[in-house]
């Protein structure tokens, strides 16, 4: 890959997978843009990898309460932490059973290969994202996650693997309609997309160690890139909810479909969804 390639690669996915905009939206405009091939699934797993570890190191503290709260309760032993922990593991379900459900029927390579309804995605899901922030109550903290509002989260997450829905948009967009602060619906979003993305890195992984695939340094550095451009852009958004609301990106993320539209439209040729 060139080094511009690598580049924009590490810009996209570090900030496009945690600000609510929709990664696969903007994937679509790479190809569309500049012409380059696709990058392949090995360079997807390392930029998953590096957003991954972003998470990871900008919410530590919440790991390391959060796994000692699980082995507390393998010791039989609940706690705070262990029960929300547990909560998170519950949000997780939907989207791996709807995601294994999905590739069963060859849903997935299907919609991959139509990106009319990633731009229409984008459109639909930018206003409910300023709907519900706009309208939703702002009295519930983190600590009053029960299993029902984790649930619905979860299943708002498991939405999410349609390309376009993006999914830190949506489960922000469902912890907002169910009443729980800007910061708190991020802080949340984020934490229950941690098993996501390590999930759907490492079933990427499998896929390439199967096709024969190696690692080779640009895929490397693309990674390492993506994790610093992440890591920024998590500290970014975890600072802007506290004092902004979503409008900005609920209008950035129907300007993006009315783009994705036009070029559809126009007859521009557009690529499947990485």
């Amino acid at each position: 890959m060139l080094i511009l390639q690598i580049v924009v690669l590490a810009l996209i996915q570090g900030i496009t997978e945690f600000l609510p905009i929709s990664s696969s939206g903007h994937l679509l405009l790479v190809p569309a843009l500049t012409g380059w091939p696709d990058q392949g699934i090995v360079t997807d797993v390392m930029v998953h990898m590096g957003s991954f570890l972003a998470v990871v190191v900008y919410f530590w503290r919440d790991c390391v309460n959060l796994t000692a709260g699980g082995i507390d309760l393998l010791r039989g032993r609940v706690t705070a932490w262990g029960r929300l922990a547990l909560l998170i593991v519950l949000g997780t379900i939907p989207a791996v059973l709807f995601g294994v459900f999905l590739d069963k029927i060859g849903f997935m390579d299907l919609v991959r290969q139509m990106p009319v309804i990633v731009a229409w995605n984008a459109i639909v899901f930018g206003i409910l994202l300023y709907l519900c922030d706009r309208y939703g109550m702002s009295r519930r903290r983190m600590s009053d996650m029960t299993w029902l509002p984790a649930l619905i989260i979860g299943v708002a997450q498991a939405v999410a693997i349609i390309p376009g829905v993006s999914r830190s948009g949506i489960t922000m967009t469902a912890a907002r309609a169910l009443g729980f602060e800007r910061p708190e619906a991020a802080r949340f979003a984020f934490l229950l997309g941690i098993p996501a993305i390590a999930g759907a890195g490492i079933l990427k992984l499998g896929d390439a160690v199967a096709s024969g695939s190696g690692i080779t340094f640009p895929m490397v550095l693309t990674a390492v890139l993506t994790f610093f451009v992440a890591l920024g852009t998590i500290t970014v958004l975890m600072r802007l909810v506290r004092h902004v609301s979503f409008l900005p990106f609920a209008i950035y993320r129907v300007a993006l479909g009315l783009v994705l539209l036009g070029l559809l439209y126009s007859g521009m040729p557009l690529g499947a969804v990485n």
